[in-house]
């Protein structure tokens, strides 16, 4: 067997048979894990951002046959994210000219409040209940909280439980006014500030948008702040 199509299969990373790996000699062999770090160190350049990654390479149908390869280049395809189970491109740059889908999983590991106990929903998110830790983020089907100043003022939108990655969609603003609450309205213009008292059509809380009715009738829109309603024209 050709000796250079042997390394060119090692160095992408391609499963050889058990009659193909027995002919190989053990410079092919050692081809492999140079091959595969150039994957691995690709991906993580792609990732970026300081965070850990792991990437575990597949293995590709082992009746593949390609054209020894001199070189190979590592790219990204169209409409592809390095994202837990996943592909990255491989193409041969010199001495053939092919290109596959090598499968790939990639781990990438970031800080991330974890609960250190059991929270019901509309539980008030407090920072004691929650420690920072190094989690997998491709685990996690939404973005994590990565900062305890993320939650001030919130409230558990969904139960979560004790060593569970606390998620943004784990959170909602802490209701401070109900629908039909009487409130202060508080209305800024150029270089003007008045105050007038309106009724809450809506539920919310602090930094929500919040329709009033104010005593003459008229309806605004403006920011909960502080259980009151700042409107800025």
């Amino acid at each position: 067997m050709n000796k250079s199509f042997l390394q060119a299969l090692a160095v992408i990373g391609l499963g050889l048979s058990a009659a193909s790996a027995l002919a190989a000699s053990a410079d092919a062999k050692q081809d492999a894990d140079p091959g595969r770090a150039i994957v691995r160190e690709f991906i993580a350049s792609q990732v970026g951002d300081g965070s850990r990654v792991e990437v575990e390479i597949g293995q590709l149908d082992p009746r593949w046959r390609l054209a020894p390869c001199e070189r190979i280049e590592p790219f990204v395809p169209p409409g592809v994210r390095l994202w837990g189970r996943t592909s990255v491109g491989v193409r041969c740059a010199q001495g053939a000219n092919w290109t596959i889908a090598l499968p790939v999983t990639v781990k990438v590991f970031g800080n991330a409040l974890v609960a250190g106990q059991n929270l019901a929903y509309n539980a008030p998110a407090f920072a004691q209940y929650f420690r920072l830790e190094e989690v997998d983020l491709t685990r996690e089907p939404a973005p994590l909280v990565t900062d305890s100043a993320q939650i001030d003022g919130k409230v558990m939108a969904r139960p979560i439980s004790a060593g569970q990655a606390l998620r943004q969609d784990h959170l909602r603003v802490a209701q401070t006014i109900s629908a039909g609450d009487p409130i202060k309205v508080r209305i800024i213009g150029e270089g003007f500030a008045v105050s007038a008292d309106g009724v809450a059509l809506s539920p919310g809380g602090d930094g929500q948008t919040l329709r009033v009715r104010l005593d003459n009738g008229k309806v605004l829109a403006g920011t909960v702040k502080d259980r009151g309603v700042e409107i800025r024209l």
